[in-house]
C-alpha cells in the first residue's frame, strides 16, 4: 500500500468513526474549551499507531481503546495541574439525552465524572450498547470482569443518586 492509499485509508476510517472520538473527550474532559485539543491529541496517536493496525479486528475497537487510553492519560494529568472546577455545559451525549428532567442529566454526569477512568469506560460504553465481549474487548479486561465491575458501578451511581434507595 502507498503513502496516499494509507493516509486516504486512514482519513476514511477515521471520518467514518469520528464519533468515538467526541463520545471519549465528552465523557472525560470535563472542560468544553479542552475537548478540541483532546480531540487532536487523539487523532495523532490514531495515526501513530496506524500502521500497526490488524485488519482482521474491528476499527472502532481498536479506535476505542487507543482514544479511551489517550483521555486517561490527558485526565491523569489534569488532575495533577489541580485546575479548578468550572460548571460544565448540559450538551449530553445522544445516548442519554432522553431524560425529561435537566437536573436528572446534571446529577448523571456529575455522578460519572465520579468515577474513575475504567469505570467512566464501562458507563460509556454501556450506555452506547456495547455487549459485555465488545467492551472486554476494547479495555482489555475479561468479559466476566465487564458484567462484574459494571454491576458495581451502577449500584455505586444508584447510592449517588437516590441514597434512600435501599438497593444502592
Amino acid at each position: 500500500m502507498t503513502v496516499d492509499e494509507t493516509n486516504e485509508r486512514f482519513l476514511a476510517l477515521l471520518e467514518a468513526h469520528q464519533k468515538i472520538l467526541y463520545k471519549v473527550a465528552y465523557v472525560y474532559c470535563p472542560h468544553p474549551d479542552d475537548r478540541p485539543d483532546l480531540i487532536q491529541e487523539m487523532i495523532v496517536q490514531l495515526w501513530r499507531a496506524f500502521l500497526r493496525f490488524d485488519p482482521r479486528y474491528r476499527f472502532s475497537t481498536w479506535m476505542y481503546r487507543i482514544a479511551m487510553n489517550v483521555a486517561i492519560s490527558a485526565a491523569r494529568r489534569e488532575t495533577r495541574r489541580a485546575r479548578p472546577l468550572v460548571a460544565f455545559d448540559v450538551e449530553v451525549h445522544d445516548t442519554i439525552a432522553s431524560a425529561s428532567d435537566p437536573a436528572e442529566l446534571v446529577e448523571l454526569r456529575q455522578a460519572i465524572d465520579g468515577l474513575d477512568g475504567l469505570n467512566k469506560a464501562l458507563v460509556l460504553l454501556s450506555l452506547e450498547g456495547h455487549p459485555h465481549e465488545t467492551i472486554a474487548e476494547i479495555l482489555g479486561i475479561s468479559v466476566s470482569n465487564v458484567g462484574t465491575r459494571l454491576s458495581r458501578v451502577r449500584q455505586r451511581l444508584r447510592q449517588v443518586l437516590d441514597p434512600t434507595d435501599p438497593t444502592g
